[in-house]
């Protein structure tokens, strides 16, 4: 909120009223009249000008009176402006591997923790977006429908656990045909599946070329990030003595993961440690950008009166001191 003043050039006349000040003080000196007396004994303890006092009083409720009619005139204005604010909020899903593998620690703890992790960052990012998560394994779950609740995403990430290994492998086909699903009707400007595998397709029914083919008639983009380090890593193993960790070969099929990012026009990412892991999230979360409209409405209240009754106060005020108790007598 702020004053302002919608004529405020005539606020320059408030420059005359020094002048008019500095003329009344150099002729009242000068104005005195002269009285004829036989005698000065009536007079005694009369001091020269005990009066003035009054007149100053009178003068200085017009000149107040003056400055409160130039200020209404400039008419003040109190200025508040109010702004709406639309966001174009963008669908995201977020489809994230469970399989055995995602065990392995050349992440820290693990590749799911610390997927788990950066995952939620990202999701505190995202404020004015659906967010929905998908996992997979052999088969795909839905584990939280598109909701702007980001709070209930992130508890949902924290609760993923790895998949028993009945139901173990990687169906990349089936993850995606899972997000596709729930972003095929959604009326956003933009849908984003954000797929993360530490594999190769080798379960579901569904080809991952042929369901990245699907995705780009429904206008959605997907970012692909293979999850592990160049060559081997240590992966822990039941057996009969106790866990054990075992190097086993990351197969990460790089060509796949890029050839579905390319077809939706999306990016292919490789993460190799936690580090660059988040800095992929970031750098997705960049490039997907929510949209804002921003209106701005200024309303105005007129203050104009408020000095204005002050300088008819002051005028009134005057006109009868001056006819009554400050009444001057020839």
């Amino acid at each position: 909120m702020t004053i302002g003043f919608l004529h405020s050039g005539i606020l320059w006349l408030l420059l005359l009223v020094p002048i008019i000040v500095a003329y009344y003080a150099f002729w009242s000196r000068k104005r005195f009249g002269t009285l004829r007396f036989s005698s000065f004994h009536l007079l005694e303890g009369v001091t020269l000008g005990s009066g003035l006092w009054r007149k100053h009083i009178l003068f200085a409720m017009r000149i107040l009176a003056i400055i409160a009619l130039i200020v209404a005139l400039a008419r003040p204005q109190e200025r508040s402006a109010l702004q709406e604010m639309n966001a174009e909020g963008i669908d995201i899903m977020l489809v994230i591997d469970i399989s055995g593998s995602m065990r392995a620690t050349d992440f820290k703890p693990n590749r799911l923790e610390a997927v788990k992790k950066v995952a939620q960052s990202f999701v505190d990012q995202r404020k004015n977006d659906r967010i929905g998560l998908n996992v997979f394994a052999r088969e795909s779950f839905l584990q939280c429908p598109l909701t702007t609740d980001h709070q209930r995403v992130k508890e949902y990430i924290g609760s993923i656990t790895i998949v028993d290994e009945r139901y173990d492998g990687t169906a990349v086909g089936m993850a995606l045909a899972g997000g596709i699903n729930r972003l095929r009707d959604s009326d956003a400007k933009s849908k984003v599946i954000v797929l993360l595998s530490d594999g190769s397709n080798n379960a579901g029914e569904l080809d991952p070329i042929t369901t990245s083919e699907l995705a780009k008639d429904f206008g959605i983009r997907i970012y692909t990030i293979g999850a592990g380090t160049h060559g081997t890593a240590s992966l822990p193993v039941q057996t009969a003595i106790g866990v054990r960790n075992v190097q086993v070969k990351v197969d990460v099929d790089e060509e796949t993961l890029g050839k579905i990012a390319n077809i939706t026009g999306g990016t292919y990412f490789r993460a190799t440690d936690e580090t660059s892991l988040a800095e992929v999230y970031q750098e997705i979360s960049e490039m997907e950008t929510t949209q804002y409209s921003v209106r701005e409405y200024v309303q105005h209240a007129e203050l104009f009166y408020i000095p204005l009754l002050i300088a008819l106060t002051l005028l009134v005020l005057e006109y009868i001191l001056e006819r009554s108790i400050f009444r001057r007598f020839p």
